[in-house]
């Protein structure tokens, strides 16, 4: 007898956020198939805490908002769910039609790479968020090393990539105006190989 495939269940947007506000956990949605979302390392939760605290502190008064990786953001071309480590946004929240909990606008967009995510973070997830008509920044930050990949737009499907390495480096926001060196955002991280099990990593 041949066994058959095993064929992953698909949901509509609708179906997933029904599902999603009565998890326990948070989901990804990607285009009909619901994933997972792991727990985060220690340094993974010290850089976005650092990065966080930085942008809070010192975006007071001017008319952007900072969230962190609770919030949820609809991509509605990729038809993509997901909940970005950092989000910046510039002047009112758009929210997707219909909810007040999922947003859609964000200026920058910050991803802390893992061993598990880090192809994904930078390929098709940077594809889809490229679809965003407000999204101008999207920032790389390696928790295993002082590496910073900061992508700016600069025209109509142009985007430009700076790399900074070093602690005592600063990286330039320049959507926000806003600079901060990377010895702030790797405070109290303490760098180590990594890991040969990949999936052991968040």
């Amino acid at each position: 007898m041949i066994a058959q495939p095993q064929v992953s269940p698909t949901y509509s947007p609708e179906e997933y956020l029904d599902l999603e506000v009565a998890a326990e956990i948070r989901h990804e949605y990607i285009d009909g198939e619901i994933v997972p979302m792991t727990g985060g390392t220690p340094n993974h939760n010290r850089i976005i805490r650092n990065l966080c605290t930085a942008l809070t502190v010192g975006l007071q008064g001017q008319d952007l908002e900072v969230f962190v990786a609770d919030q949820r953001l609809w991509i509605p071309q990729a038809k993509i769910y997901t909940y970005p480590d950092v989000m910046a946004i510039a002047g009112e929240l758009t929210y997707q039609m219909g909810r007040r909990d999922t947003i859609t606008n964000p200026t920058l967009i910050i991803e802390v790479l893992s061993e598990s995510t880090r192809s994904y973070d930078r390929g098709d997830k940077f594809a889809a968020y490229r679809t965003i008509s407000t999204f101008q920044e999207y920032t790389l930050i390696d928790q295993y090393s002082a590496h910073v990949e900061h992508h700016v737009k600069t025209g109509s499907k142009q985007w430009m990539l700076q790399e900074y390495d070093g602690l005592d480096t600063i990286l330039n926001f320049a959507s926000l105006g806003f600079e901060i060196s990377l010895r702030d955002i790797y405070n109290r991280v303490q760098f180590e190989p990594v890991a040969l099990d990949k999936e052991a990593k968040t």
